[in-house]
């Protein structure tokens, strides 16, 4: 509240137990703490008298209307809102919808690219897989040795 340390705190208490003796001590820390005690009861009594006076006056709508103005949510569906207005404006025949045409044809090449990258990679893996299945297992028989092909010019 007042910035104040365990070491002011400190040297508080013991100018107090100087200046007032061990006697007398317990009676002043009551005083204060019922003096503290009447003064947030006042200062609470003086919010609440504000901000009764405030919801009188239609301060509270305000408030909430302005709130709701600078939300960053109702500011992002209004982006929705006007995003949606201006997709059932597109026109398939526009500059845009041709561009819009051309990246789907993109779009799908590359998916059907990936696609078979994909299938060729788990054949080689399922190949593999399945090799080293058969070279484990010992079933495997002898293969034919094969000469390289003889160049014949």
């Amino acid at each position: 509240m007042f910035d104040m340390g365990w070491s002011e705190l400190l040297v508080i208490g013991v100018v107090a137990l100087i200046v007032v003796g061990p006697k007398d001590l317990p009676i002043l820390f009551r005083r204060v703490g019922q003096f503290v005690g009447k003064a947030k009861g006042m200062a609470r009594e003086f919010s609440s008298a504000m901000n009764q006076a405030a919801d009188e006056t239609g301060m509270a709508e305000v408030k909430k209307s302005l709130q709701a103005a600078t939300s960053p949510v109702q500011t992002g569906l209004d982006s929705v809102k006007s995003a949606a207005t201006d997709f059932a404006k597109y026109d398939p025949e526009s500059e845009t919808g041709k561009l819009a045409a051309d990246r789907e044809a993109a779009r799908k090449k590359i998916h059907d690219a990936t696609v078979k990258r994909a299938e060729e990679r788990r054949a080689a893996e399922q190949a593999a897989a399945d090799a080293q299945a058969k070279s484990e297992t010992g079933d495997s028989a002898p293969e034919p040795e094969t000469q390289p092909a003889q160049d014949t010019k």
